[in-house]
C-alpha cells in the first residue's frame, strides 16, 4: 500500500489540530455553522475606504491603541537584541521581516475593537481582550499557533539559506557581516533568494489569513471554512488582495524606521483596517 508523504505545512497543520483539541473544546464546536460565506469582488476604492475607516478607529482610541501596540516594536527590538547577543546576526532581518507573518495574531484584538465600535460601543484597550470570551476563541488560538509555526519554519529556512551561501560559521562582526552580504556574490545570492522565498511565505500567509480572524470573530464558522474563505478572497480579488499585501509590507517597512517606533501608529491602523476590509470582502 502506497503511503502519501505530507508536506511540512500539512504536517504542522495536522500536529497543531491535535495539540489544539483541548483549546478548541472551549469553542462549543457543536454550534458551528457549515455555511460558506459569500465573497464579493472589491477594488482599490475599497482598500482606500478600509484604510480610512481604520484611521478613524485609531483616532477614536488613539492613546489606548498606541499603548496596546507598543508590544510590537518592543518585541522586535528584544528579538534583535537577543540575536546580537547570541551572535545570530544573520537572523536579525528574517526575525524583523518575519514579524509580518505573525502580525495577524497581534491584530486580532484590534479587529475586536473595530467590531465593538461598529456596534456603537465606546472602546478602550481592554476591549481588545474581549476575544477570550469569543465563541471562536479556541479556533483563534489554533490559527495563531499555525501562524507561529509558519514563522518558525521561515526562520529555519532563512538559517539554512545563510548556511549554504555565507555560512555555516557565524560572522565575526557586524561590519564583516555587512561586507559579506553586500560585497560578495554569495551575499547577493542570499539576498535575492531570501527575498524570493520570503515573498512566497508572505503570499501564503496573506492568502490564508487576510479575513480569517475577522470572520472567526464575526461568525460561528469552522476554522477550515474561515481559511478557505480567505483563500477564496484572494482567488476572486487577486489584484486587490495582493495590493493590500503590498500596502501592509510597505507600511511596516516605513513604520520600522527608525527602531520600529512608527509601528505604534502603522500597526493599529492596519489592524483596524483589516476588519473593515473584511466587511467589504465577505457578505
Amino acid at each position: 500500500m502506497a503511503i502519501r508523504s505530507r508536506s511540512p505545512f500539512e504536517w504542522v497543520w495536522d500536529e497543531l489540530k491535535v495539540a489544539g483539541n483541548a483549546v478548541g473544546a472551549s469553542a462549543n464546536e457543536g454550534s458551528v455553522s457549515d455555511a460558506v460565506p459569500v465573497v464579493r469582488r472589491i477594488g482599490f476604492k475599497d482598500l482606500g475606504d478600509a484604510l480610512a475607516r481604520g484611521w478613524e478607529d485609531f483616532q477614536a482610541a488613539r492613546s489606548d491603541v498606541a499603548f496596546l501596540c507598543c508590544v510590537y516594536p518592543v518585541a522586535g527590538l528584544v528579538l534583535a537584541r537577543i540575536a546580537f547577543g547570541e551572535n545570530a546576526l544573520p537572523l536579525i532581518f528574517p526575525l524583523i521581516a518575519g514579524f509580518a507573518l505573525v502580525g495577524p495574531i497581534f491584530g486580532v484584538g484590534l479587529n475586536e475593537m473595530s467590531r465593538q465600535r461598529e456596534m456603537g460601543r465606546r472602546v478602550s484597550w481592554v476591549d481588545a481582550f474581549g476575544i477570550v470570551r469569543s465563541h471562536a476563541f479556541g479556533r483563534i488560538v489554533l490559527f495563531g499557533l499555525l501562524l507561529v509555526a509558519i514563522f518558525l519554519i521561515w526562520l529555519v529556512v532563512a538559517g539554512l539559506l545563510y548556511d549554504v551561501t555565507l555560512g555555516p560559521q557565524p560572522p565575526t562582526s557586524v561590519g564583516a557581516f555587512i561586507h559579506e552580504v553586500f560585497g560578495t556574490n554569495p551575499g547577493w545570492v542570499m539576498i535575492i533568494a531570501g527575498i524570493g522565498i520570503g515573498f512566497l511565505f508572505a503570499v501564503f500567509v496573506l492568502a490564508i489569513s487576510v479575513v480569517t480572524f475577522p470572520l472567526l470573530l464575526d461568525r460561528d464558522v469552522r476554522l477550515e471554512t474561515a481559511i478557505a474563505t480567505s483563500m477564496q478572497a484572494l482567488a476572486v480579488n487577486p489584484v486587490a488582495i495582493l495590493a493590500w499585501g503590498v500596502i501592509i509590507a510597505a507600511s511596516l517597512v516605513i513604520g520600522s524606521i527608525p527602531l520600529l517606533i512608527g509601528l505604534v501608529i502603522v500597526f493599529p491602523v492596519l489592524g483596524h483596517a483589516t476588519w473593515h476590509l473584511y466587511r467589504r470582502v465577505v457578505r
